[in-house]
C-alpha cells in the first residue's frame, strides 16, 4: 500500500489515506463506514501494527475500487503532507554509506577516505521534516553552502532492540524519500547536527510504501536533480551497510521504536563533491526519486530577511 498523509482543504488537519485507484481514500472515514476502527493518523496505524494493516487491506479489497460516498477523494484535490509531519524522535541520519560517497566526501570535505568500520550515525530533529512542495529555507547570513542528498528512508514498525541482522527486515513498516539537506560550512568541531538538522533540512515523502510492497531495499534506483539537470544517480545496491545491519547495529544501543525513520545515506553526486563545487540558492528547485516509492519535489527560498 501506498500511505500519505494528507490535507483536503487549507484549513483541514492532515489526516491519513491510502493511494488506490488515482484517489486518496480517508483510512479513518473507510474504517467508518465498515464499522472497522481504523485510526486517522500515520502513527496511530504504524501503533496498531500488522492488524491494522491486514484490516485496512481487507477493506480496500471489499471495495475495489468503489469507495463509500466521502471517504475519496482524487488526488488532484488533496495536499500531501509529510508521511509523519512530526515524528517522535530524531531522524537517525547515515553518512558515508556508499563507496563513490566516501572519496568524494574525503576530498572536499576531510572526512576519512577509509570506508567505515561501522555505520556513521547523525540525526535531524522533527522540526526539520518538510513536506512534499514545501520550500527549502536558505539564509544567506548563516550558510553559502547549502547540499542536497537523496536518500531512502526506511520507518520502523515495531520495537527492534538488539535484533540480529537476519531478523532485522521485520521490524520495517515501510520506505520513503529524504533528502538529506546541508549546510556543509555549519559542521562544529566535527558535529554535523546543526549542519544537517535545521529547519526545512528534511524534506520527506511523498507517501510511506509498506514493506510487503518492496521485495528487496537493496535494489531501487534513486535519483536527484537541480533545476532539471541530474546530479546524483544510483542504486540502492550500492549501500556499504545495507538497511539490515543498520537496523541490527544501531537497535544495539539505541531501541528503535515504532515510528522512528533511518535516512540510510547518498550516492555521489553532491554539489560539495564537484569541480567546481556546486550550492543551492534561492530560486533553485530540487527533484528526489527513489523507485518504487516516488518524487518529491522542493523549491528552495530565501529567509535571510526573516
Amino acid at each position: 500500500m501506498k500511505l500519505v498523509t494528507y490535507r483536503a482543504s487549507v484549513e483541514a488537519e492532515g489526516r491519513l489515506g491510502v493511494v488506490s485507484h488515482d484517489h486518496v481514500v480517508d483510512v479513518a472515514r473507510l474504517g467508518a463506514a465498515f464499522d472497522e476502527p481504523l485510526p486517522a493518523t500515520m502513527l496511530g496505524l504504524i501503533d496498531m501494527g500488522r492488524p491494522g494493516l491486514e484490516a485496512l487491506a481487507a477493506i480496500l479489497g471489499e471495495c475495489d475500487g468503489a469507495f463509500p460516498p466521502g471517504t475519496a477523494t482524487h488526488q488532484a484535490n488533496v495536499r500531501l503532507l509529510a508521511p509523519i509531519p512530526r515524528p517522535r524522535k530524531n531522524i537517525f541520519g547515515i553518512g558515508l554509506n556508499y563507496l563513490d560517497h566516501v572519496a568524494e566526501s574525503a576530498a572536499a570535505l576531510d572526512t576519512s577516505a577509509d570506508l567505515p568500520r561501522q555505520p556513521v550515525i547523525f540525526s535531524k530533529p522533527p522540526t526539520a521534516v518538510i513536506g512534499p512542495g514545501d520550500p527549502i529555507r536558505h539564509d544567506k547570513g548563516v550558510t553559502k553552502q547549502l547540499d542536497w542528498e537523496v536518500e531512502l528512508a526506511a520507518i520502523i514498525g515495531t520495537t527492534a532492540a538488539r535484533v540480529p541482522r537476519a531478523a532485522a527486515l521485520d521490524h520495517v513498516f515501510g520506505y520513503s524519500v529524504m533528502i538529506d539537506i546541508s549546510a556543509r560550512d555549519n559542521r562544529r568541531a566535527g558535529q554535523w547536527i546543526v549542519s544537517k538538522g535545521m529547519d526545512s533540512f528534511a524534506p520527506f515523502g511523498p507517501c510511506i510504501v509498506t514493506a510487503d510492497e518492496i521485495d528487496d531495499p537493496q535494489t531501487l534506483d534513486l535519483w536527484l536533480t537541480v533545476n532539471g539537470v541530474e546530479k546524483q544517480r544510483s542504486n540502492t545496491a550500492k549501500m556499504l551497510f545495507k538497511v539490515d545491519e543498520l537496523i541490527a547495529d544501531i537497535s544495539r544501543v539505541i531501541t528503535l521504536e515504532p515510528g522512528d525513520i533511518i535516512a540510510t545515506g547518498t550516492p555521489e553526486g553532491v554539489g560539495a563533491g564537484r569541480t567546481p563545487q556546486e550550492w543551492l540558492w534561492p530560486g533553485d528547485t530540487v527533484v528526489a526519486c527513489v523507485e518504487g516509492i516516488g518524487t518529491i519535489r522542493h523549491p528552495v527560498i530565501d529567509v535571510s530577511g526573516d
